[in-house]
């Protein structure tokens, strides 16, 4: 017989193991997590600046590439997913982004009651354990540690007066009162390390009994009786098992792989599922659709002083001197990752009440994120618009659970992600050049001075542009009849299966996506609770 639990968790990344740290905390809860990469036993996975050497490992990244973009010069595009115990947030760029107030706001004004900001603030704070403290906006005795980066920089702090003088304030806090600002991100750092969801929520639950964390294993389809979910088969050292639930499934599988597993299983498009052979379950024709990720935009520049990490990283005093600094001190830039600074702000203000670009600012420059530094000094300002119109898909290739599926992000199909990509890139510029951060700028290398019209910016995105690591809305909550998933993420359409992972956002949040996927969870924990307590 197989193994029975009252929940079966697919996927231990950034919401997975929230849901198995925090369902477990009653012993009488039996919880399987399942796992399809590794144990996250590598140094480079906790290490903060290890997201060079992950952003490309077969063993810890899924590696997937969208299909030839259309849209984007007809290229496929490099698509990290992260593949051990902590997902994505073992391998991401650690940054603590909430996104704005209005993001929230809106879910709620669509029908999702129980999104707005007022509702999912107390969700933040109750995760969050801030150096800062406790405030209105924040928590402190929560496990997923926020750190300050803890110095200064000349080049950040050049940014930030640059950005002051195109009257963009100084802003200590992205994730206060207000996110318009220029200022230094905080980090999901501790002492020097990573906290990633699997050290947050899952190693303090590592020894409960009433906990099964299994890795290798790969998710393949879903157990039906009738319409009910019952269970999960998996693939685990070249073995197919089963495990069965008596309560519900969570897919915590992330954007890319819940709405794959929900098609396998026979959740989808009928004709997509009739195509490849599917039984069908329930016809959802948007489980995989409304794809949204953000952009990111690349500005190259060579600094005119030796004060960039590429400085240390490419003479062998500077590499000694870094890691001293992180074996003596659990601190610089092994510590800190890769960006340290940011801009929220708007560039297209008389459209856009709230910012719509964010900058992540590198003290370091290379021809692409993870890879090689430069030879010269150099730094990067990247940008990426925050709300993009843009939808692509999730579709899987065939009924085979170990093909990768086709991944269409149809990036910069609307007139105005076009206009607001240009936009961003003048935005760059006009920092680079102005008072405070000019001095430090010898040239721009990338996309170069023979690249100033709007159509040549624009062509320069689609040659260039990349995802910055923050898909969402592949299986939309609403209260409409075409929604993936109710407003307690219940999937529509059978009972006892949820999806709790950044897919269910009806519209991206604007920033990094990590810290929404822990809030996601911590209130899907409220409503699961809620739920098997009345007998649902």
């Amino acid at each position: 017989m197989p193994p029975e639990f009252d929940c079966i968790i697919v996927g231990a990344g950034s919401s997975g193991c929230v849901l198995a740290g925090r369902l477990s905390e009653d012993p009488a809860t039996r919880v399987l997590l399942l796992e399809a990469g590794p144990p996250d036993h590598s140094l480079w996975l906790h290490l903060p600046i290890g997201y060079g050497k992950t952003m490309w490992s077969a063993t810890y990244n899924w590696r997937f590439e969208t299909t030839p973009e259309p849209t984007m010069a007809g290229r496929r595009i490099y698509w990290p997913r992260g593949k051990t115990l902590g997902g994505c947030s073992a391998i991401n760029g650690l940054i603590y982004i909430r996104g704005q107030r209005q993001d929230y706001d809106h879910w709620a004004s669509l029908g999702n009651t129980g999104w707005s900001y007022a509702d999912v603030l107390p969700y933040f704070k109750r995760s969050e354990g801030n150096q800062r403290g406790a405030s209105e906006y924040h928590g402190a005795s929560g496990p997923l540690k926020v750190s300050d980066i803890g110095t200064t920089h000349p080049l950040i702090e050049a940014f930030i007066q640059g950005a002051a003088e195109l009257g963009v304030p100084r802003n200590n806090d992205f994730n206060g009162a207000e996110q318009t600002g220029a200022g230094y991100y905080q980090l999901n750092t501790f002492k020097g390390w990573r906290c990633s969801s699997a050290t947050a929520f899952l190693k303090p639950a590592r020894r409960r009994r009433n906990l099964s964390i299994q890795t290798n294993a790969n998710g393949t389809g879903l157990i039906f009786d009738g319409k009910r979910t019952v269970g999960v088969r998996y693939r685990q050292d070249g073995v197919i098992k089963e495990a069965r639930c008596t309560t519900e499934v969570l897919l915590a599988a992330g954007a890319v792989q819940s709405p794959q597993l929900l098609q396998l299983s026979g959740i989808g498009p009928k004709a997509l599922l009739a195509q490849h052979g599917i039984p069908l379950i329930h016809d959802a024709p948007e489980a995989g659709s409304n794809l949204q990720d953000h952009l990111q935009i690349r500005l190259g520049f060579e600094c005119s002083q030796p004060i960039t990490t590429n400085d240390q990283l490419n003479a062998w005093l500077g590499k000694l001197k870094i890691g001293l600094q992180w074996l003596l001190q659990r601190s610089g830039p092994l510590a800190v990752g890769i960006n340290q600074g940011g801009c929220f702000m708007r560039a297209l203000p008389d459209e856009s009440p709230t910012p719509d670009i964010q900058f992540h600012v590198a003290t370091l420059s290379a021809d692409m994120a993870g890879g090689q530094v430069h030879p010269y000094s150099g730094f990067t300002l990247s940008v990426c618009q925050l709300r993009p119109e843009s939808r692509g898909q999730i579709r899987i290739r065939s009924a085979d659970p170990l093909e990768a599926p086709e991944i269409s992000p149809n990036y910069l199909s609307t007139e105005l992600d076009q206009r607001t990509v240009v936009a961003a890139v003048k935005a760059a510029r006009a920092v680079a050049a102005s008072n405070a951060l000019s001095p430090l700028v010898r040239r721009e290398v990338k996309p170069g001075p023979e690249v100033n019209t709007d159509a040549e910016i624009l062509a320069f995105c689609r040659q260039h542009g990349a995802t910055i690591f923050h898909p969402a809305g592949t299986c939309r909550m609403g209260v409409d009849a075409t929604a993936v998933v109710d407003p307690q993420l219940r999937v529509n359409g059978v009972q006892g299966l949820r999806v709790v992972d950044c897919s269910v956002m009806p519209t991206l949040v604007s920033g990094n996506t990590h810290a929404a996927a822990v809030m996601l969870a911590e209130k899907a924990v409220d409503m699961i609770r809620t739920d098997h307590r009345s007998g649902r």
